[in-house]
């Protein structure tokens, strides 16, 4: 068969594709905001919380919010849904105004403020671009009647923030008619946005009676789709638009390492682990070997995987089938006026939507008395309740979720305690007879399958990243590791040696108060997790111990806390019936409260052992047990996923632990006894001592030995490498 030539191609037939361009700069992300004068956010909370929801906002702007400072951060809260925060402006002596903003918390902000004027009320704040400027938000409220100031006002900020931000977005209610082209007002308004080039959003009218009020002025950024809705919530319509920015990112990826475990890992892990005694020459050895085979089965049954981190928090309340119910029937009531336009249909919507906001507060107000009444007798619980409704919860700024961060904190907060230890000037030495001890603690009694097991119950099952089985999880398959945990405990019991792998504590830090402002991390406070397994211990080994002490009445009678039956209302009760007393009697009290500088952290591990051994009586395997579970310490910091390097601890009790506080009242044992010297009334709680007398008119014996007394506890204090914190050190004077 005759092969055919083949025919060269016409370079001019070819059609030019042209190629996809790859955009190698960072993504635009879109973000949903609103903006609504709400006419009293107390009744609404949980209706603006639906609406954030619904509508999938970043942000939520809200003026005339009404709020005050005693109930106005609970409202908040309960007006923002999980894993958003909130910033406000409560207006002060006055009832009415408020603005507020709701928004993500992944979103970095930083709250900023232009000073205080009397023509209008603001809350500002950045939000933080990638590769672009800072973006400056402001929500304000004008109040209805004229103010001469206000144009002035209003341009002194502008010339500020129109200099120092490129971004700009004001938005809120100026109480202006500015869809009245004779209205005097507008026309000014209109000429200092035209001066500073800025641009107003709104054209339609934002109240029920036709007025355009609420307005949105920008500069420099993308806006669109911007929208006027009545979502019946109060006479002003909600304002909806959307901005295009390039948000900063998590620096590291949003992922965690984690295992898979559920039923059928139990029942696999209770077949596969072996439940008999590990073998080794010492307690580390034998601590290895099991967290070996733990690790080994595991690996088998779950293996470790890379998963998404997930931020979303709970709201059981709203799953509740009565909230549902009412949820839809509001869709419904919406869609029929949507549809219909008539203002019986909206007025029904209205109702429907009140019924909602009502339902739902009485389902919460159900689930949170639960609670309460179920957890009445735990005080932990209680707290930690009564701080989830008042506070949101604190999320650390995106920014910080670096190893770089993560070796600031640990150097910070390294040398935060050191700085304080060397600023201790010690020129006084203070001698205090201490009292003869009879008994002596020479060592710690092992114990049993049953006490271990007791011990791991009744303990809490928070965990930490450095526990090789969740807590959970190890309580509900116990029966097949306890040979192993009650040797491990047993074996370091009887040689007075801590497991070194329970030695190292995982430091997050906390801001200290909402408000600070999170970049400064002297406004951070460290809160240690540490190896649940090192907690057991500490448990069985605190139960010996408190037992020893209350044998040989080894506590000191004034000191409360973190002991059985003196708590903060053993103190309180003490002190303020001995003041009460000295009023009857028409005495003046005088009370000083005194405050310690990071107390706990500068603990020196020589004068503890030494007073463990000299005051208490703690001797043999018993006092070297206590002196490995002091020493040779260590912490990392870590936030989000990112950790910091390890950092040595060398003085402290550890923070976080069962034993720690224990330890910390036995350290200040001769302050006691330093004080009833001198004649003094005292009560101590933890690491806060309250010193304080009683005279008569004319009477200054007592005020001298007050002042003697102080400084002998200044200098007793310096001795002991404790420093006095004069900023919280207060003085209350009783009259009769």
């Amino acid at each position: 068969m005759q092969k055919r030539a083949v025919r060269p191609s016409n370079q001019r037939n070819l059609v030019h594709i042209p190629s996809k361009k790859v955009s190698t700069s960072p993504k635009e992300t879109n973000l949903k905001l609103a903006a609504l004068n709400v006419r009293c956010l107390c009744n609404k909370s949980f209706l603006i919380n639906n609406l954030i929801s619904s509508f999938n906002l970043d942000f939520m702007f809200l003026t005339e919010t009404w709020l005050d400072k005693n109930t106005g951060n609970i409202v908040l809260v309960e007006s923002t849904p999980p894993n958003y925060k909130h910033v406000s402006e409560i207006r002060e002596n006055k009832k009415g105004g408020g603005v507020s903003a709701l928004f993500r918390d992944n979103i970095a902000t930083r709250r900023l403020s232009f000073g205080v004027f009397s023509s209008f009320e603001y809350v500002s704040f950045k939000i933080e671009l990638k590769q672009t400027p800072p973006l400056l938000c402001i929500v304000m409220y004008k109040p209805p009647q004229h103010s001469q100031s206000f144009i002035d006002d209003f341009t002194e900020m502008l010339s500020v923030v129109c200099t120092d931000f490129d971004g700009l977005v004001i938005t809120g209610d100026f109480n202006v008619h500015v869809d009245n082209v004779n209205d005097r007002n507008a026309k000014e308004l209109n000429a200092v946005l035209e001066t500073f080039d800025l641009i107003q959003h709104v054209s339609c009218p934002t109240h029920s009676r036709g007025h355009t009020l609420d307005l949105l002025i920008t500069k420099g950024v993308n806006i669109y789709n911007v929208s006027v809705v009545d979502v019946a919530l109060s006479d002003h319509f909600c304002v909806f638009f959307d901005l295009s920015v390039a948000p900063k990112p998590p620096p590291g990826p949003a992922v965690v390492q984690g295992r898979q475990i559920n039923e059928s890992t139990r029942a696999q892990f209770v077949e596969m682990i072996n439940p008999e005694n590990a073998s080794g020459a010492n307690v580390d050895e034998i601590l290895n070997s099991v967290t070996f085979s733990i690790l080994n089965v595991l690996d088998a049954i779950a293996p470790m995987k890379v998963k998404l981190r997930k931020h979303r928090q709970k709201a059981p309340w709203r799953n509740d089938d009565l909230v549902r119910a009412q949820k839809q029937q509001c869709r419904r009531a919406e869609r029929k006026w949507r549809k219909s336009k008539l203002q019986v249909h909206y007025e029904m919507y209205k109702g429907e939507l009140y019924a909602y906001n009502q339902i739902l507060c009485r389902t919460r107000e159900r689930y949170f008395s639960a609670i309460i009444v179920s957890c009445s007798s735990n005080s932990r619980v209680l707290f930690t309740t009564v701080n989830r409704l008042t506070n949101p919860p604190t999320q650390l700024p995106i920014e910080l979720v670096c190893t770089p961060k993560c070796n600031e904190f640990a150097v910070f907060f390294n040398d935060k305690v050191q700085g304080i230890k060397k600023a201790i000037n010690s020129t006084t030495h203070i001698t205090i007879e201490r009292p003869p001890t009879h008994s002596k603690l020479t060592h710690f009694v092992p114990v049993t399958d049953q006490t271990v097991q007791e011990t791991i119950t009744r303990l809490s099952s928070s965990t930490c990243c450095l526990d090789v089985l969740p807590t959970r999880f190890l309580k509900s398959v116990l029966n097949s590791v306890l040979p192993s945990i009650t040797q491990i405990v047993n074996m370091s019991l009887q040689s007075g040696i801590f497991p070194e792998a329970l030695k190292t504590a995982v430091i997050k830090p906390l801001l200290k108060k909402n408000g600070l402002d999170p970049t400064v991390l002297n406004n951070y406070r460290p809160i240690s997790n540490l190896p649940f397994l090192g907690k057991v211990l500490e448990k069985v080994v605190y139960q010996q111990l408190t037992d020893f002490l209350l044998l040989n009445n080894s506590f000191d009678v004034f000191q409360s806390g973190f002991r059985p039956h003196h708590s903060t209302e053993t103190a309180l009760i003490k002190v303020t019936n001995d003041i009460r007393l000295n009023t009857d009697d028409g005495k003046v009290s005088v009370l000083i409260l005194l405050d310690l500088s990071a107390a706990f952290d500068t603990v020196d591990h020589g004068i503890l052992l030494h007073r463990l051994q000299d005051w208490v009586g703690i001797s043999g395997s018993a006092l070297s047990w206590l002196k490995s579970y002091l020493e040779d310490r260590k912490y990392f910091v870590e936030i989000g996923s990112c950790v910091s390097d390890y950092m040595a601890l060398t003085c402290c009790v550890p923070q976080g632990s069962i034993l720690g506080p224990l330890l910390f009242n036995l350290y200040m044992l001769p302050l006691g006894q330093l004080i009833r010297s001198n004649n003094i009334s005292y009560h101590n709680y933890a690491d806060d001592t309250q010193i304080y007398v009683s005279l008569t008119t004319g009477e200054y014996g007592p005020v001298d030995s007050l002042s003697h007394c102080l400084q002998q506890i200044s200098a007793w204090m310096q001795n002991n490498f404790l420093q006095l914190n004069s900023d919280k050190t207060e003085v209350i004077i009783f009259g009769p």
